[in-house]
């Protein structure tokens, strides 16, 4: 059966009616999920599964029959454990009917159809008793409901009604118990992915200053966990101001409560400064005894560095205070963790050891400035970052005249402002949504620019001479940057609205960026491979089973699309040089026909050959670029990335070996291909020996 899908598509700015099998976007969400990068966490199976022993081993030995409640079995893996630790029974719920179809197959392939039951119902709607998908209540609890924030996934109202209505009172549960824990630090680098820093403008003119508006500066910020992987923060980023705090535990094995709660832990400061940012992770401890802990501590806070497990599922927790505070070393404060029934929060409280001085707030702080739900994190951190304002600033002071006629088109842009200060007095921006309007109006204004650069609340199709004050458009001027973008090329909208655009152009008019390159480079990864790789890990449990739960979980045949990944937390090597494939010209308007690029990329380093990455570089002048990939050459195979941009992860076929070694495959050709009617670009890229040997 085919459906119509309407979707907004990010490079051309138009609204498409796709037809695609009703199965597809189930088949990419499970193909692009976490489960083989969970079935991949060996730390994790082997604390679950010697955890699962050790409950069916408690029930057992009060001569009762295992009964086992798996909650979001996913593809089954932690069932089929319990039943090979020795359960009776066990009832596994899966909401998503794709997965749960999957589970079902798996299940029966490795043969344990007999005595687990795969439940397609939110656990919620799950019935006992003698007409019921249950008989009887379960006297184990098995779970695995936990994001980044431990709670984001709806864990506690779960386990809240499993206890009221699935499960025996005093039950097993695997995991036990799950601790939080939280540290306070000083870090400028990741407060500018909360605030916007007043951004200094140097040219021939003299220096000015852009400021943040008032609301903004005092706004509590975006209420959502920013999920990172923080063993990719350099330690020379923060200054650690208290001790690793246990902040609260929740005991899966009793009755556990979704309501909004606030837990406070008093501490003395390390160090005097400014408390600006929370890192919080968690642990688990699989057994009663706490004998077998699972932790997600980064790498300062382990209690063995050495053996830290990469995992993609579950990362560390940055979390913004509502504002920054200073903080003395010797005294006393109070640090208080706020949570609903999905969501947590923290706060810094004034305190002594005899009486908190404020009363503790229980309202989840929200945006109202709405920078924070405009800008994401690293949106804020590009917008803050000095030598990239700089980049521009010098580049746009080699085309800059001061009676030139200026219209920008971004999301968000400072660029206005940029012109403006660089003696321009003819500006215009375009801000397509009402949102973005009011936040950029806050701006001007907060720098008395609101009289000098006119915003045009429309889609650049629709600009007319009116807009523009019967003028004609002399400098065309863009990040670019979108919010809708995803992938490096979405940015190419900016190209669109240029052709758009084009009856507003006067006579030699400037576009800038001029141009844009897209480059790809053949990469080994430290760890990201593991997310697409079919090989599974678990001691203690049967290889073929892991397996079988991976080739499941994804679909292998090669999807030749690629992926967006912040590639600063994901290391990796450099196995060719970096290779422009496609370059697009915004002098001229998008053509019309189809631009297609053949041709190979030399490995020039051995590895592991797990796939390409790929980027785009903007080429302001013919002597300035910026890009949104590498910072800095990788002579030595380590890749230094752009920490604001995502960047494109085009992966090989994990079922083919990707080694490279001599004697093996020593090229990888591609055919690139951009479809200018769809804005999309189309990848292929194989494996090739000397000989030219396709594999």
């Amino acid at each position: 059966m085919k459906v119509f899908c309407g979707r907004a598509n990010p490079t051309t700015g138009s609204v498409e009616w796709l037809e695609e099998d009703e199965q597809y976007d189930y088949h990419q969400e499970i193909a692009r999920s976490s489960y083989a990068d969970m079935l991949h966490d060996k730390d994790r199976n082997i604390k679950y599964y010697q955890g699962i022993q050790a409950a069916v081993s408690r029930v057992k030995n009060r001569q009762q029959k295992a009964l086992v409640l798996d909650i979001g079995t996913g593809t089954g893996l932690l069932s089929m454990m319990a039943v090979t630790a020795g359960a009776d029974f066990c009832y596994a719920i899966e909401v998503f009917k794709p997965m749960a179809d999957a589970a079902v197959k798996i299940v029966e392939k490795n043969g344990f159809s007999d005595k687990i039951k795969v439940i397609n119902k939110h656990s919620t709607e799950v019935t006992v008793g003698p007409d019921g998908d249950m008989p009887c209540r379960a006297n184990i609890l098995l779970t695995e409901l936990f994001d980044t924030e431990l709670i984001g996934e709806g864990a506690l109202p779960s386990y809240e009604h499993a206890h009221r209505h699935l499960v025996q009172e005093n039950c097993e549960a695997v995991p036990h118990r799950a601790t939080v824990y939280a540290q306070l630090v000083e870090s400028r680098r990741m407060w500018s992915w909360n605030k916007l820093f007043p951004i200094r403008v140097r040219s021939s003119l003299g220096e000015r200053v852009i400021v943040p508006p008032l609301e903004l500066d005092r706004c509590p910020g975006a209420p959502s966990v920013y999920d990172l992987q923080l063993n990719q923060v350099s330690p020379a980023d923060f200054t650690i101001l208290s001790d690793v705090l246990p902040m609260f535990s929740v005991d899966f094995s009793k009755q556990v409560s979704s309501s909004a709660a606030c837990h406070s832990k008093q501490f003395e400061p390390l160090e005097s400064g400014q408390a600006q940012v929370v890192l919080s992770w968690w642990d688990i401890e699989m057994d009663p005894e706490g004998k077998i802990k699972c932790t997600m501590a980064p790498f300062w806070a382990h209690s063995d560095p050495e053996e830290l497990q990469w995992r993609d599922h579950w990362m560390q927790c940055v979390y913004f205070l509502p504002q920054e505070e200073p903080v003395v070393q010797g005294s006393v404060l109070c640090l208080v963790a706020h949570h609903d029934d999905y969501c947590m929060w923290y706060t810094l409280q004034q305190t002594s050891p005899e009486k908190n001085s404020r009363a503790l707030p229980q309202v989840r702080p929200v945006c109202d400035c709405q920078a924070h739900l405009l800008w994401n994190r690293p949106r804020f951190g590009e917008i803050n970052d000095q030598d990239r304002t700089d980049k521009y600033v010098q580049a746009l002071g080699t085309v800059l005249k001061s009676d030139s006629v200026c219209l920008c088109v971004s999301d968000g842009s400072l660029l206005p402002m940029l012109v403006h200060h660089l003696g321009t007095e003819q500006v215009f921006t375009i801000e397509s949504s009402a949102a973005s309007h009011r936040l950029m109006k806050k701006i001007f204004q907060a720098n008395h620019l609101e009289d000098k650069i006119n915003i045009i609340e429309k889609r650049p199709e629709f600009l007319t001479p009116t807009d523009l004050k019967g003028k004609k458009v002399s400098l065309l001027l863009g990040e670019p940057f979108f919010t809708t973008s995803l992938l490096p090329w979405h940015n190419l909208y900016f190209w669109y609205v240029r052709t758009a655009v084009d009856q507003h152009l006067g006579p030699g008019a400037v576009v800038m960026p001029q141009a844009a390159s897209l480059y790809a480079m053949i990469v080994e990864f430290r760890d990201l491979w593991r997310i697409r790789s079919p090989c599974g890990d678990c001691e203690g449990f049967d290889v073929h089973i892991m397996d079988d739960m991976i080739k499941h979980a994804l679909d292998f045949r090669e999807s030749k699309e690629a992926e967006p990944h912040p590639l600063w937390e994901y290391p990796c090597r450099s196995l060719s040089k970096p290779q422009q494939v496609l370059i697009f010209d915004f002098r001229q308007p998008v053509p019309q026909q189809l631009v297609h690029a053949e041709g190979s990329i030399e490995l020039r380093r051995s590895g592991r050959n797990h796939g390409a990455v790929l980027w785009m570089d903007y080429h302001l002048t013919p002597d300035s670029t910026v890009s949104t990939g590498l910072l800095k050459p990788a002579d030595e195979g380590d890749c230094c990335w752009n920490p604001h941009c995502k960047q494109a992860v085009y992966f090989f076929n994990p079922t083919l070996d990707p080694r490279v070694a001599p004697g093996g495959p020593q090229m990888v050709t591609y055919a690139v291909e951009f479809n200018p009617h769809t804005g999309d670009i189309s990848l292929d890229f194989r494996l090739s020996d000397d000989l030219g040997t396709v594999h």
